[in-house]
């Protein structure tokens, strides 16, 4: 390393590297294959990044960016801005950061004398390639090295497909490969995540992980039983969520503490409660909300004090806000209200935990499952929820993560990324652009005939026309699109309410939520009553109140892979009681086991539920999906159960039957079956495409016939 980072080293008193720092200088340094670096929270990835990058920025020359730094969040680039520049003022090598909340003179200042370090994110990246196209060449010309911080949460989405994009029309302005350094804390298989760092050359990828981690853990998962007497409204706050608010307010006050929650609805109940809780108990309110539709100011006034800017203890109710890298030093624990989603979600939000030399990381999980009447459900009954959280914490021990999706087309990202294309350079021939962004970019599973056809599918909805020489421009309807501020983005934005008190902005609702003068809501963490609603230009104005109500936020469950599924079964299936479930949790896991006996599923998948059938595929969400479909696409009328699909009015023969017969005619097309589904338009863009593209688009998201075909053979097998 150059010896100004040496002593950069020396005056920090480090006495050593950690490992991970040591086997990262040498491939990083020889710029000769990109790396992935994987290690727990807090191992220190961005100086074993960064120490050779900057080595190789010091011993080099040139007028523009020498590294590109992209982060899934603007909140961690500010916390790695801090970090670099404290390293990096003393190499004399600028940092720069550049997003939404950065201020126009000084994005005006790096144009115009661009170097050293950038940091941005895929949004602002984006922009960049869109308003000062021209100019990307010229700005990139000396490029060393391209970052990507928390590479797994890029994987597999819209959001990760506009990034390989923009990475890779990056290196065409610059006509060479520009190394790829990706850090994460949460990698299942390895192998994809180099094929995601760089499509098509996975084997030339270099994995470094750090051998540090894995100290002590500590969890315990507590079962609470819900118990809500004839005529209780759905949104009155039961007895077990107070309970469990009075745990954690027992267990967490007086230390600093992440409360994790599936939905931003459930940060916004728990805050509440926990603060009125303190305002009962006359002590200062050490309980505050954090989730992504909460106001910039809020969310970073919670931040400075996990970071004690702001003294005191802390106890932060959040939603996956605060899972990624965001240096908010080491908290005490980790809270986790409701059954988690995923492994690698759960193994993310733990690596809050832990981080100081000899402190364990502690787990705490919290899973409410509803008293068994004659209307109860039969996943109700054999406590599915709880079962879900159990196995997903014994595959988080045996060190097992979730892969992501494969073979998805991503079309709407590629209308995306076809009209920033022709907005950069202002025009562009098709034959061209399907090199760079098909051909030899990501969208590489796109054919030249597909991608005429979404030539033709633009060009009839007037997204983009051709000029007499053949070059794709923008049409009346692109122009719109590229020049709205939500073009950036490839995801879906809904459209939202902005809450206001005394001229502060507090945050944002979805317009689905019904807002009426006079009603109360509960946001931030605090009681509210709406004053006024300006429906023209969507602002609610707020003032304090004792009363309120939790809000919808429309938020999404994350889909549950096969494996999960197959652990739930064989965890129903087993006497064994796992050694971290409280004696109420222990109680409910023997009823569900029990009712899972009574009910027949430890001989059959089908069971009659009044008039209805219950089907139990014990696989995941996609397969869920998948049979859902083709037994909607058989006249059934199917509706989801979480672990179960409900298919109504129907007798497990006439299911069996079915499935039997699916199963002898063979997995079948995806796309066709696609074709039956009527609403596929999820995605951003998706309302441009064809039936045909939307129906491949979805098959090869949505749909997996080919697991599900397995999935009803091995049964079909088991019950012979």
């Amino acid at each position: 390393m150059h010896e100004k980072i040496q002593r950069w080293i020396w005056d920090e008193q480090w006495k050593e590297l950690r490992d991970l720092q040591e086997l990262a200088v040498e491939p990083i340094f020889s710029g000769e294959r990109d790396v992935i670096l994987s290690a727990a929270t807090a191992s220190g990835k961005t100086e074993a990044a960064f120490f050779p990058i900057c080595t190789r920025i010091l011993e080099g020359e040139g007028t523009g960016v020498r590294a590109l730094y992209v982060s899934p969040l603007k909140a961690l680039i500010n916390d790695q801005f801090r970090r670099l520049e404290r390293l990096c003022e003393r190499l004399d090598i600028p940092v720069h950061r550049w997003h939404g909340d950065v201020s126009s003179e000084r994005k005006r200042r790096f144009l115009q004398h661009p170097g050293g370090i950038l940091l941005i994110t895929p949004e602002s990246l984006e922009a960049l390639f869109v308003v000062h196209g021209s100019q990307i060449a010229r700005l990139f010309q000396p490029i060393s090295y391209a970052v990507i911080d928390e590479l797994h949460s890029f994987v597999g989405s819209e959001r990760g497909r506009q990034l390989q994009s923009l990475l890779h029309r990056m290196e065409v302005a610059v006509k060479r490969r520009v190394p790829r350094v990706a850090l994460s804390a949460t990698l299942g298989d390895m192998k994809i995540a180099a094929e995601f760092l760089r499509p098509w050359h996975a084997d030339e990828v270099q994995m470094i992980t750090s051998a540090a981690g894995g100290g002590e853990l500590r969890l315990i998962v507590r079962g609470f039983l819900t118990r809500r007497p004839e005529g209780t409204p759905e949104d009155e706050v039961t007895e077990d969520v107070h309970a469990i608010a009075d745990q954690l307010f027992r267990t967490l006050r007086g230390s600093d503490n992440l409360i994790f929650a599936n939905r931003r609805g459930e940060v916004e109940l728990y805050a509440d409660l926990l603060a009125r809780k303190s305002e009962r108990e006359r002590v200062p309110n050490e309980f505050f909300a954090h989730h992504g539709s909460l106001a910039k100011e809020l969310r970073e006034d919670v931040e400075a004090r996990l970071k004690k800017e702001i003294p005191g203890p802390v106890n932060v109710v959040c939603t996956s806000t605060l899972e990624m890298g965001i240096d908010i030093g080491s908290v005490r624990s980790v809270a986790q209200l409701g059954a988690p989603f995923s492994v690698a979600s759960l193994r993310q939000r733990l690596g809050r935990s832990g981080r100081r030399e000899g402190e364990p990381a502690i787990l705490r999980a919290y899973v409410r499952e509803e008293e068994v009447t004659d209307t109860t459900s039969p996943p109700q009954q054999i406590r599915a929820q709880l079962v879900q959280t159990i196995a997903i914490v014994s595959l988080l021990l045996e060190k097992w993560c979730e892969p992501p999706v494969r073979g998805k087309l991503h079309l709407s990202t590629l209308v995306q990324q076809l009209l920033s294309t022709i907005a950069q350079h202002g025009g562009v021939k098709p034959l061209d652009a399907y090199r760079v962004l098909c051909e030899t970019g990501p969208f590489a599973d796109i054919s030249r005939a597909m991608f005429a056809s979404l030539l033709r599918c633009l060009g009839y909805a007037e997204v983009v026309t051709q000029s007499s020489d053949g070059t794709l421009l923008l049409d009346r309807t692109g122009e719109r699109v590229v020049n709205h501020y939500s073009f950036f983005t490839a995801f879906q934005t809904p459209e939202e309410f902005r809450l206001v008190n005394e001229g502060r902005t507090l945050g944002t609702l979805p317009v689905k939520n019904p807002l009426v003068e006079g009603a109360y809501l509960i946001f931030g963490g605090r009681r509210w009553r709406i004053l006024s609603v300006d429906l023209e230009h969507k602002v609610a104005d707020l003032a304090a109140a004792g009363g309120g109500r939790v809000p919808s936020f429309g938020d999404g469950a994350g889909f549950v892979h096969d494996r999960v599924r197959e652990r739930m079964r064989e965890l129903y299936e087993s006497f064994e009681i796992p050694s971290f479930v409280d004696p109420r949790a222990s109680e409910l896991l023997v009823e569900g086991r029990t009712n899972f006996d009574r009910l027949g599923l430890r001989e059959r998948q089908v069971i009659a539920w009044g008039r209805d059938a219950v089907l139990f595929p014990w696989a995941g969400d996609r397969v869920m999906n998948t049979t859902a479909v083709m037994m909607a696409n058989r006249g059934f009328e199917v509706a989801g159960l979480g672990v179960a699909l409900l298919i109504s009015r129907a007798t497990p023969e006439r299911i069996l039957a079915t499935l039997s017969d699916i199963v002898d005619e063979g997995p079948g097309d995806s796309v066709a079956l696609a074709r039956t589904v009527r609403n596929k338009a999820v995605e951003k863009y998706d309302e441009y495409l064809s039936e045909e593209l939307l129906s491949a688009t979805y098959a090869s998201g949505m749909l997996d016939v080919q697991g599900m075909h397995r999935c009803l053979e091995a049964s079909r097998r088991s019950m012979i």
